[in-house]
């Protein structure tokens, strides 16, 4: 019996045949690749079935098509104003202009190939954090293929696809730096670590330039990547500075750019929808649309207690709680170096899994303060991507298979079964972007600007300017006929371009020649509007509404009735328009870029960020004489 007793598993395990040993090894590598790959083909096509490009997409095409004629990066000619949030998917437009493919659907097939990509990657850093050597299934990812408007956004035109990209590969760099590997012919037990930082730090550096508050993300990350380099004398502190600074520099870099260019700290949008501005009780208006409609609360709960079995079953095999409560030392404790570099170790994959789930979360609060937006999930779709990310996938266990059941059989109802309460725009100004388009368009895949053209309103204003002999500016006549809203065409001064001011920004442009000034009243695209002040209680991101006499007053336009505006709020607002600091904010996107006007815009980008008046031409005019005085 002591002879039977005596002989080890692992020695009847070692006698297997070679061959299919090594297919017992292989198999959770084959399940996982298996399963991975079905969610990413899985995600691909159901993006696909809604692909589309929205309004706003076509906004960022309109400035690609004007950096292409010589024009710069603006909206209209001779008119320096940033439209377009994102920057790095402008160059990626840009980019994508230059091959012989229509923009549009470039634009479209560019954006879901990221939106697919992005949750390949961030199921692989997953897998590589929690369950090498494992089977591991979509866990996470089963809230990405769950809500539709991760499907709407995948594609849209908009830099949905680049940010979801983004935040997904960085924290594949982040947890494949936090991996060690064996160094060869040294003493054993000696690790590095794969590859060099300054890669992950460059590729942190462009988040502020996906969008503005993807900056949020990029500082965590970049905490998270100084605590993987493990800067314990002074050259490891030199080395971090090194990296911190490498992190920081594009984005400044830009900001230069744009303070002296466009003469503002922040895009137009911002101004547009006052992102300073605290505005809670919308966004938690606009948080609960999005929360209750998915039953986000279910996925929250059930992936915070998987993650915590992981956790814990990770703990307690590792022998790192018995080691800490004073139990047996594991054969690389004896050295001081070693254990320190154990502890570092442990610190920095702390760090990178926090890392995302922190920065989401600055990010969700950041879309609730400022009042959320006025498309149904988007703003919050990268927060909520971002927070996910560490549990994207999770190795299966007996611990884990009833947290993972639960949360397929929500995503099976919620996929199926739950969307917004409302159709086109809900009664708090919160639209299903996509259903209104598709509703609106007689469309369920809108894409070319040639689709556009069956919006009920901006062709006709289109074709009723483009036929004009002399310049004018097409505005929405006041009230409404029997058949809707109708175009009132205002004379301007001769040698002005003549215009169309219309809400639908992107459709506007796209179906208007680069020369005609396109613009709205909300101030996404016109400086004047962008810098009133907002009106009371209006729609979030539309809470701006500047009157149609600024428009014929800023083109020189006679002031007389019309069916747009009143003669006596058009000789206000061009007595307004000469305030100085009107003035000076006018010359600081129209007067010609020499350097001495950089420099101008440059210093004065603070104050003029800062610049509001009012919308109403006779209140402006009376602010401009106070101020004067």
């Amino acid at each position: 019996m002591s002879d039977t007793m005596a002989v080890p598993a692992p020695t009847r395990v070692r006698a297997l045949p070679a061959g299919l040993a090594r297919r017992a090894r292989r198999r959770p590598v084959t399940v996982t690749a298996v399963a991975l790959t079905l969610a990413v083909v899985a995600y691909g096509l159901l993006i696909w079935q809604r692909r589309w490009v929205s309004d706003d997409g076509l906004i960022f095409l309109r400035t690609v098509r004007q950096i292409l004629e010589g024009h710069g990066p603006v909206f209209n000619v001779g008119e320096r104003v940033e439209t377009n949030t994102s920057t790095l998917w402008t160059v990626v437009l840009l980019g994508l202009a230059l091959l012989p493919v229509p923009p549009e659907p470039a634009a479209l097939v560019v954006g879901g190939l990221l939106s697919v990509a992005a949750l390949g990657f961030a199921m692989d850093a997953a897998r590589r954090l929690t369950g090498l050597g494992r089977v591991v299934v979509p866990a996470g990812a089963l809230v990405v293929l769950a809500m539709p408007p991760f499907w709407d956004f995948g594609t849209s035109g908009l830099e949905t696809g680049l940010s979801f990209s983004w935040l997904a590969f960085s924290w594949w760099l982040l947890v494949r730096r936090s991996h060690r590997e064996p160094r060869l012919f040294v003493a054993e037990g000696s690790r590095r670590r794969p590859g060099r930082a300054w890669p992950v730090a460059l590729v942190l550096a462009l988040g502020p330039l996906v969008r503005p508050d993807m900056a949020l993300v990029a500082a965590v990350g970049g905490v998270a990547l100084a605590v993987l380099e493990q800067p314990r004398d002074r050259r490891g502190m030199l080395r971090v500075v090194g990296l911190g600074a490498l992190t920081v520099a594009p984005a400044l870099a830009y900001e230069v750019f744009r303070a002296g260019y466009y003469g503002l700290l922040v895009p137009s949008t911002a101004l547009a929808k006052e992102a300073g501005v605290s505005r809670w009780g919308r966004g938690y208006s606009y948080l609960r649309d999005t929360v209750a409609t998915y039953w986000l609360l279910i996925p929250a709960a059930v992936l915070a207690v998987a993650a915590l079995l992981v956790v814990a079953q990770r703990v307690t095999r590792s022998g790192w709680w018995a080691r800490r409560r004073g139990g047996v030392a594991g054969p690389d404790e004896g050295s001081a170096d070693v254990r320190r570099t154990r502890g570092w170790d442990r610190a920095g994959t702390v760090a990178v899994a926090v890392a995302p789930v922190l920065g989401g979360l600055g990010m969700l609060v950041y879309v609730t303060r400022v009042g959320g937006d006025f498309m149904h999930a988007r703003m919050l779709l990268p927060a909520i991507f971002a927070m996910l990310l560490p549990v994207m996938a999770l190795p299966v266990r007996r611990r884990t298979v009833v947290p993972l059941l639960v949360l397929l059989v929500w995503a099976a109802v919620v996929g199926t079964s739950a969307r917004p309460n409302y159709h086109g725009i809900s009664a708090s100004g919160i639209a299903d972007e996509r259903g209104f388009y598709t509703q609106l368009l007689g469309n369920p895949h809108p894409v070319t600007a040639d689709d556009y053209r069956a919006h009920p309103y901006v062709a006709g204003g289109a074709a009723l300017v483009a036929q004009s002999p002399r310049p004018v500016v097409a505005l929405l006549a006041r009230g409404t006929g029997p058949a809707g809203p109708q175009w009132d065409l205002v004379p301007l001064a001769p040698g002005q371009p003549s215009g169309l001011v219309f809400l639908n920004l992107g459709a506007a442009g796209a179906l208007n020649p680069l020369d005609v000034r396109v613009t709205d009243t909300v101030g996404l695209a016109d400086p004047l509007a962008a810098h009133t002040t907002n009106v009371p209680d209006g729609r979030t991101g539309h809470d701006k509404n500047l009157p149609a006499a600024w428009f014929v007053a800023a083109g020189g336009g006679a002031a007389v009735d019309s069916r747009a505006a009143t003669g006596a709020d058009v000789a206000a607002a061009a007595r307004a328009l000469r305030c100085p600091a009107i003035q000076e904010l006018r010359d600081s996107v129209s007067a010609p870029l020499t350097w001495s006007r950089f420099w101008q815009n440059l210093v004065g980008a603070p104050a003029r960020t800062e610049l509001r008046f009012p919308r109403d031409p006779v209140l402006a005019e009376v602010s401009c004489s106070s101020s004067v005085r």
